[in-house]
């Protein structure tokens, strides 16, 4: 059995995005959650409460113990794109991109043995 939380549109690039998803995956939702709150990174609250999510999915859609799960997925999609212009010398302009992101986390019981 096995739970899903996904944050979309979330207003951060997804190769910043995914650094922090890289460092929680596989691994028990505890030490995940302990590794978000000490890892100085903008999109650290964000996975967190991601996180946070799932396992309250599990806990009151599928009665899982929050104890016993562990991280079986985590990752980021790229979201739309705002683009924006910034004037630039000459009249010309620039386009500077705001990157969205989509994170999702899937959370599943631990295998014992």
């Amino acid at each position: 059995m096995e739970a899903k939380a996904v944050a979309k549109q979330v207003r951060i690039a997804p190769r910043k995005a995914r650094l922090v998803v890289d460092l929680i995956r596989g691994k028990e939702v505890g030490e995940a959650i302990a590794i978000l709150r000490h890892t100085p990174k903008a999109a650290s609250p964000i996975v967190e409460k991601v996180l946070n999510s799932a396992i309250a999915n599990a806990e009151h859609n599928y009665e899982l113990e929050p104890n016993n799960l562990v991280i079986k997925t985590a990752f980021v999609d790229e979201g739309v794109t705002l683009k924006r212009f910034r004037p630039r010398a000459m009249g010309r302009a620039s386009r500077i991109n705001k990157r969205t992101s989509h994170i999702t986390i899937v959370v599943s019981e631990k295998k014992e043995g």
